[in-house]
């Protein structure tokens, strides 16, 4: 009987087990960057955000034709149409709990990426749902998504996920390496 009382205890508190308190007030919609602040670096950043891209060859029509057409599908199923969900902040801001939102096509490079690529902000309670969609109707996409610190370079180059083809990125660009840190537009 003991054993059957403590089964969903042990449970949850495994799962538990496997976030860190940035994780978990994130996924509240909380943020925990003032009570951290003074111990937080870009190495034990908290994570505010992500963001999901999807890079494509602007070069070739029926490549761009697809990518869009997959964009599209995401806003679709997220719900994102018009206007009033494109994103008002700039796309290195970790802007602590906005509400996903996406962010204009790029034809050509832009910011890191060195191919055409949009994007899509996604708080972290809706990481798993958005990132397990992308990631099975992707196609032939490239997918890159890495989470919003306010250090730049460490969200671009150590904290990311690609999906398909790994794309250089150019994190010469990056103006904010500090956790929090939101660049000027």
């Amino acid at each position: 009987m003991k054993l059957l009382l403590l089964t969903p205890i042990l449970l949850v508190a495994s799962v538990l087990a496997h976030y860190s308190s940035y994780d978990y007030h994130a996924m509240k919609g909380q943020t925990v960057f003032e009570e951290n602040s003074r111990n937080a670096s870009c190495e034990n950043a908290p994570i505010y955000s992500y963001h999901i891209h999807v890079l494509f060859w602007a070069s070739n029509a029926n490549h761009t034709a697809g990518a869009i057409k997959l964009r599209n599908q995401f806003i679709q199923q997220f719900e994102l149409h018009g206007d009033g969900k494109k994103c008002t902040f700039a796309a290195g801001d970790p802007a602590p709990g906005a509400a996903m939102c996406w962010y204009p096509v790029e034809m050509e490079p832009f910011g890191p990426f060195l191919t055409a690529q949009y994007a899509f902000f996604v708080p972290p309670k809706l990481l798993q749902v958005t990132s397990a969609w992308i990631l099975q109707h992707r196609g032939i996409y490239d997918v890159f998504i890495h989470p919003n610190s306010g250090c730049e370079t460490n969200d671009h180059t150590k904290w990311y996920v690609f999906s398909g083809t790994k794309w250089e990125v150019d994190a010469s660009i990056f103006s904010c390496d500090y956790p929090g840190c939101a660049p000027k537009s």
